[in-house]
């Protein structure tokens, strides 16, 4: 489609595939442009929806081939003002910069040389021996090379735009599904570079770009569905004075939730109506409709209104009840919630745990179980039990390397949530019981799970394990907690430490090949959580010279030396008490590992009992 508003072509509108978008083209941005501001949340957001789009079509055994009739997706517009061939991107830089990191960590992932090489001409061109990348920002130039060589990005210097640009390639790298990552990953491939599209609009002047930008967005009078869904609910309450008193019960919390960040107050809006009223879910195959659980993510202000009878609403007065009681009790509630998930909360620190795994499936799975009548006390002991279900859920999957994205995990929780609606305490304590009982992941050793430890993407998911593990040791021998700060990463924070060093020629007594030393270097049992600074000055270090500065870390890295056990009489009562084989390891052999592995999973055990929930029950 082409359109020309003046006797000369001056904008153009064209369909483009990710393949023509971005192969032999180059995009700059001028100056004034804003940095790139996408948060973690947009990165899922999108790719939940290629993902769901692609699922829709694809099937184990398809022909490759066959991707050609799969699903289109249309990933909006893209304006472009053109300057004498030169292409600068006026509306669109947040998708293609995350296009374009996309493409990078599938290109990291692929395995095939053709396809490789196709994904990298959509990155980058090379000239005479030097890379130029088709996003073509000059100061965030080295930290993409970082990023596709697989390297650790430099120093953002306090550039917003480089900082962002690392968070969220790590975001990708942290949310991309498992089930994907294998035989399907050539297919997804196939299908985000010919099957899903953009609009290219091209204007001539920067005039004409900014003027289809504004008229776009049209900022002043788009409605957003919070609020297409609080006019319906208003207008239905004829009596003028409770209408005014709904209103401002509506603008209150909807402020409150905004307060935590962009779109909360539609997230929390969706948490509610999910937690309380979804008794359906799309089925995972190829053409499945969407129903309750997909409808309320989409489109929530004409779900409520589709489904009014199921909601009770059907005179003013209930209408007026919808706001003043029920949004007023899950959006305080989802307000509490929230800011329990960002910053450790006495009595709710599972949420915390759970929240840093950026597990935002807990929040409606959460509120499920909670009824308007229900006082503080029984609405606490309630969102504990449920809390502690989540968390030794998520820690048992990782510990069996399974995923705990969004897509892998949403019918699961879809109905755990509609099972424990409206459940009391007793009720809800052995019903999540029985769950955990009749899960086949734990943390006891199946043949696989005793290798447990570190693989090329669980890097974060791990230095949080560590950080409870080290925290629940120190904090049950009667110290500080310091979860908060072991959890730190970057330059101030801490990392996880291999107890050998990257030397497998020390080793040469007990394993032939270095790809067998790897694999158990990488154990959990064979690793530590350290302060950065530590690392960089023993790392490299043998076990025997490491392991006198060992003794003044924390008391997980200090167990390994025998003043651990020396006038440190929690510590001694704590291992008396649990029974967990705690003991100094002189040397370091591949026997002494296999010790370590068996502590810490017995230690993981302790920590992720479901004993936990019983003990929250009767309290």
């Amino acid at each position: 489609m082409t359109t020309t508003l003046r006797a000369s072509r001056e904008i153009d509108g064209k369909g483009r595939t990710v393949r023509d978008l971005l192969a032999g083209r180059k995009y700059s941005i001028d100056y004034y442009q804003r940095e790139y501001k996408w948060q973690r949340k947009h990165v899922a957001e999108l790719l939940d929806d290629l993902i769901d789009k692609f699922r829709e079509s694809h099937e184990e055994g398809n022909e490759r081939s066959a991707v050609a009739d799969y699903g289109h997706y249309f990933l909006g517009s893209i304006i472009i003002s053109d300057k004498d061939g030169q292409k600068f991107i006026i509306d669109g830089q947040q998708r293609l910069t995350t296009l374009t990191l996309l493409l990078i960590f599938l290109h990291h992932r692929l395995t095939d040389p053709e396809q490789k090489g196709q994904i990298a001409d959509l990155i980058f061109s090379q000239r005479f021996g030097k890379r130029s990348f088709n996003l073509d920002i000059p100061e965030r130039t080295a930290c993409m090379e970082a990023l596709y060589r697989g390297e650790e990005t430099a120093d953002a210097n306090g550039l917003e735009s480089i900082v962002n640009i690392s968070a969220r390639y790590a975001d990708l790298e942290d949310l991309f599904p498992d089930e994907f990552a294998g035989a399907a990953l050539p297919y997804f491939v196939d299908w985000l570079v010919e099957n899903v599209h953009l609009v290219e609009i091209t204007a001539y002047s920067d005039g004409d770009a900014y003027t289809i930008f504004e008229t776009m967005n049209d900022r002043g009078l788009s409605l957003t569905p919070a609020d297409m869904l609080k006019g319906y609910l208003l207008a239905n309450i004829s009596d003028a004075e409770k209408r005014i008193r709904a209103s401002r019960v509506w603008k209150e919390r909807v402020q409150k939730m905004a307060e935590l960040g962009k779109d909360e107050d539609a997230d929390g809006i969706k948490s509610w109506l999910r937690s309380q009223y979804a008794e359906s879910i799309r089925e995972r195959k190829r053409g499945a409709s969407p129903q309750d659980f997909d409808l309320i993510a989409t489109e929530f202000h004409r779900w409520v209104r589709d489904h009014e009878d199921r909601l009770g609403l059907t005179a003013s007065a209930e209408f007026a009840r919808f706001i003043e009681r029920d949004f007023a009790f899950y959006g305080r509630w989802y307000e509490r919630l929230r800011r329990a998930g960002e910053v450790l909360t006495p009595g709710l620190e599972d949420i915390h745990f759970n929240a840093q795994h950026n597990f935002t499936l807990q929040y409606p799975v959460l509120l499920a179980p909670l009824e308007v009548d229900d006082d503080e006390g029984n609405a606490l002991r309630k969102l504990r039990l449920v809390s502690a279900y989540l968390d030794i859920l998520i820690h048992r999957r990782i510990w069996n390397w399974r995923a705990i994205d969004y897509s892998t995990m949403q019918y699961a929780m879809f109905l755990v949530m509609r099972d424990i609606r409206g459940k009391d305490t007793a009720e809800l304590a052995l019903l999540l019981r029985d769950r955990l009982d009749t899960e086949k992941e734990t943390f006891g050793p199946n043949g696989r799970n005793d290798r447990f430890g570190l693989h090329g993407m669980n890097g974060p998911q791990l230095h949080r394990l560590l950080a409870r593990m080290t925290d629940y040791v120190e904090t049950r021998s009667g110290q500080a907690p310091r979860y908060a700060e072991y959890a730190q990463r970057g330059r101030q924070g801490y990392e996880i430490e291999h107890i050998w060093a990257d030397h497998p020629e020390r080793h040469k007594d007990e394993f032939d090949h270095a790809s067998e030393f790897q694999e158990y270097r990488n154990r959990v049992g064979g690793l530590l959580l350290l302060p950065k600074s530590f690392n960089a000055s023993y790392g490299d270090l043998p076990y025997g010279d490491k392991r006198e500065h060992y003794a003044g870390q924390n008391l997980l890295a200090r167990s390994l030396h025998e003043r651990a056990y020396d006038h440190n009489p929690g510590f001694k009562r704590f291992v008396e008490q649990s029974g967990l084989p705690f003991r100094a390891h002189g040397e370091f052999k591949k026997s002494d590992l296999d010790a370590r592995q068996v502590l810490y999973q017995k230690l993981a055990e302790r920590i992720w009992s479901p004993d936990r929930l019983t003990g929250e029950a009767v309290s």
